[in-house]
């Protein structure tokens, strides 16, 4: 499945980057370590790569992001560059939801062309050892980065098969593998500036090893509730969301 398939106007994507941006004005729950606070923009981020593909899902959810970090700063913990963290989230749930098995394959050329989220995993757990704090918490990334790494292998083989099956029942799974893989993706990215801006403790990331897993499982369930119905609402009035068989495309 490719991502042309899942083009959309300008103007859908423009009214999903202002649900995103709303999404920042509902606040969740604290963020362990930073003083910041989840906010509802973290269930709707997954989405956007699902329902649009990764790029433009991560278009969406960078403009939608910007704006919201900046009309409900209080939820912004990174300030305005807090949209990177949901840009990554959508881009990597949308590879996942999108993207094809093998995750790595070769051109005819002899390039390899690799799965982003394979990409984003791996240049997030290069930059967690970047820090002294790091290294002394391998666990974090083993078992934090592994369970999403695990839920997006997951995804890749699963989740297409899924989305394209009648019953709807079938898609939660498939958003929940996507979402979670998505999210736990940003986190990798999310983790690093911790890291870099508040120096969070080895004893808090012991917290947040148990924590983080917990937290985003949540998140991909709420997205699951929200995006299954949406999924099947905007296909049934002519807009694509999400991989679908081609001819119910058309």
């Amino acid at each position: 499945m490719s991502e042309e398939n899942s083009f959309k106007h300008p103007a859908i994507l423009a009214v999903w980057a202002s649900v995103v941006a709303a999404g920042f004005l509902l606040p969740a729950f604290p963020i362990i370590g930073t003083g910041g606070t989840f906010s509802f923009a973290n269930v709707l981020n997954p989405l956007s790569g699902i329902f649009f593909g990764p790029i433009a899902g991560a278009l969406c959810s960078a403009v939608g992001g910007f704006i919201g970090t900046l009309i409900a700063p209080h939820t912004a913990w990174m300030g305005p560059g807090t949209f990177i963290i949901g840009t990554t989230t959508a881009f990597t749930a949308g590879c996942i939801a999108w993207g094809k098995w093998p995750p790595v394959t070769i051109n005819k050329n002899g390039s390899f062309i690799f799965n982003g989220g394979l990409i984003v995993y791996f240049v997030g757990t290069i930059l967690w050892f970047t820090q002294e704090i790091g290294r002394n918490v391998i666990l974090l990334p083993v078992i934090v980065y592994g369970l999403g790494f695990i839920a997006m292998i997951a995804g890749i083989v699963f989740s297409q098969k899924l989305f394209k099956s009648k019953k709807r029942i079938l898609k939660f799974p498939a958003v929940w593998l996507c979402s979670f893989g998505g999210l736990l993706g940003g986190a990798t990215i999310g983790n690093f500036f911790s890291l870099v801006l508040y120096q969070t403790p080895k004893d808090v990331w012991s917290v947040i090893i148990v924590a983080s897993p917990i937290e985003r499982a949540i998140f991909a369930f709420a997205a699951s509730l929200v995006g299954v119905p949406l999924i099947t609402g905007l296909n049934k009035i002519g807009i694509n969301a999400g991989p679908k068989e081609e001819e119910n495309e058309n």
